[in-house]
């Protein structure tokens, strides 16, 4: 049955009055005319549901590889590079700089492209990321032997250390040395705020870490610590494009923070953000720290200007700065609908920042799989408790109401199975010593919300997991579950609460089966956060599931 009038008003009434009428209008117009010509594809009938999942989730992940997004976004013409609709002079003047777990790959394809325009390049990436993507047979993200970038590979465990501080000084000093008529070209991609850590002296590396680590236990958000780790940084915050002025600067950012906000990801080294000791000052008063500051620390506040006086004007006002998202969550499920409007289904994505707990999140994804399920039962309870769910895991009551729209629709025109697509960086509450991550124990979870629902083909499958290929410290990017999930468990003596009770949840997708369920793409090289996907078949043999 669709979504009841009853429901959509309620997510209306919710809305902000100053909605665009174009997105109202597209959601008003009749469903039929959204529905994909040629849906129902035989030619994939015998591949499985588990199997499909996973060439979807490899399609996401295929589509933000990071030789793929920079030679996307980065065109070379003669002597002239084209990035965000805006042309560059090539003249032997170009310098690269980089930073983050992805950048490696990045490195290799933008030096490619821009060839011997390239003067030199300083890159800082993971411990032991070049041998790892080896191993893993990503010989394209290597740069060659007589590449005039140079690796410098520190962060080990994702932290900042002193070979990551080198780097950062490495990156600090080529950009200082530039003129304005050298174009610097940055590569940024998550995990770049560990690789470019640059405190302000006499700050140690030490004491900024002692700081920001204090903040986040006490239960201070991202922008609280980015407010916090700026102003004790010379690099973030806009820090890197002040150094390499007045060269044009050019970052290409591969996002891994929902939402893409550029002042986030690695903690914005070429965006400039106003940071003032008062604000700064109050973050930590608000958490108990403001009377055990090591005394460098009061000493670089106490320096700072005060809100008001000396004010620049943003490079990126002047033109000096072009920063490009060129890879994100959205993209990655851009391409994972295509892939699944191939193999037969029609994609929906339902939102790209999902967050929040996995426990409310698992159970949202539960009650969207009884709802799509189930069209000849009332489901005023189910959508109101959907709605109440949504907010609190990042997801609009406005996708909430449209997608229940078009999984109801999808019963009544008949367009077959559907793909529900969504993405993002949900949270563990961590209460065990078990191994695994949000993506296995997320898959968990939600099987235990599926049971007693039909098995495939004729009832739901979902999947979770991370772009990077690696959920926590383990080799499984995530896991695929079904209605069965508990019988099968529980017919191999495997108790699903005391794996959950103990976070232990690749552990359990280990045992079960002999490991069948377990999402094993190895290192993919890239990282744009988590995907999720629920399968939904349309029991009728009809649709040719």
């Amino acid at each position: 049955m669709p979504c009841s009038f009853v429901v959509l008003s309620r997510c209306f009434l919710q809305q902000p009055l100053d909605l665009s009428m174009a997105r109202v209008l597209s959601l008003c117009r009749p469903l039929s005319l959204l529905a994909p010509l040629g849906v129902r594809h035989t030619a994939f009938c015998r591949m499985s549901l588990d199997t499909r999942a996973r060439e979807v989730f490899a399609a996401a992940v295929s589509g933000v590889q990071p030789d793929s997004v920079v030679r996307k976004s980065l065109e070379r013409r003669g002597d002239s590079l084209l990035v965000g609709g805006r042309s560059f002079t090539l003249k032997h003047n170009l310098h690269l700089v980089g930073f983050g777990k992805a950048v490696l790959g990045m490195a290799a394809e933008a030096e490619r492209i821009v060839g011997d325009h390239l003067v030199r390049g300083v890159i800082s990436v993971p411990h032991g990321i070049q041998e790892a993507l080896r191993q893993h047979g990503k010989d394209q993200m290597l740069l060659k032997d007589d590449s005039r970038i140079k690796v410098m590979e520190g962060a080990k465990h994702n932290l900042p250390d002193a070979d990551a501080q080198r780097a950062a000084a490495c990156i600090d000093e080529l950009a200082c040395e530039l003129t304005e008529s050298d174009l610097l070209l940055v590569l940024i991609s998550g995990g770049g705020s560990a690789l470019l850590p640059s405190p302000v002296p006499p700050i140690t590396l030490q004491e900024k870490q002692d700081v920001t680590r204090r903040l986040a236990a006490a239960g201070a958000t991202i922008q609280e610590l980015n407010t916090v780790r700026r102003a004790l940084s010379l690099l973030k915050g806009g820090g890197l494009a002040h150094s390499a002025h007045p060269a044009q600067v050019v970052a290409l950012v591969l996002s891994d923070v929902i939402g893409d906000p550029l002042d986030l990801i690695a903690s914005g080294p070429t965006v400039w953000s106003e940071v003032w000791p008062e604000d700064v000052l109050a973050v930590l008063e608000q958490y108990g720290l403001s009377s055990s500051l090591p005394t460098s620390v009061k000493e670089v506040l106490g320096r700072a200007a005060p809100r008001g006086e000396g004010v620049g004007k943003p490079l990126e006002a002047e033109g000096h700065v072009l920063n490009a998202v060129i890879g994100s969550n959205s993209i990655a499920l851009k391409c994972a609908s295509r892939r699944a409007r191939e193999l037969g289904f029609r994609p929906v994505v339902l939102s790209p920042g999902v967050c929040g707990d996995v426990q409310l999140l698992s159970r949202l994804y539960g009650l969207l799989a009884h709802f799509a399920c189930s069209p000849d039962e009332p489901h005023s309870d189910i959508a109101s408790e959907m709605l109440r769910l949504g907010p609190e895991v990042g997801v609009e009551s406005w996708d909430l109401c449209r997608t229940m729209q078009v999984l109801g629709e999808g019963h009544k025109e008949g367009w077959g199975a559907t793909c529900l697509l969504a993405g993002g960086e949900p949270t563990v509450q961590l209460k065990g010593k078990g191994l695994g991550g949000r993506n296995q124990e997320l898959a968990l979870r939600v099987g235990l919300e599926l049971k007693g629902m039909e098995l495939p083909p004729k009832g739901p499958v979902f999947l979770s997991g991370g772009t990077d290929g690696q959920d926590g410290p383990t080799n499984a990017a995530g896991a695929t579950t079904d209605g069965g999930l508990w019988e099968e468990a529980n017919a191999q003596g495997l108790n699903i609460d005391s794996f959950l009770s103990n976070n232990d949840s690749y552990t359990f997708f280990s045992r079960l089966s002999g490991g069948q369920r377990l999402l094993l793409p190895g290192l993919t090289g890239t990282n744009v956060m988590d995907v999720h996907m629920l399968l939904i078949p349309y029991g009728d043999s009809n649709h040719h599931i």
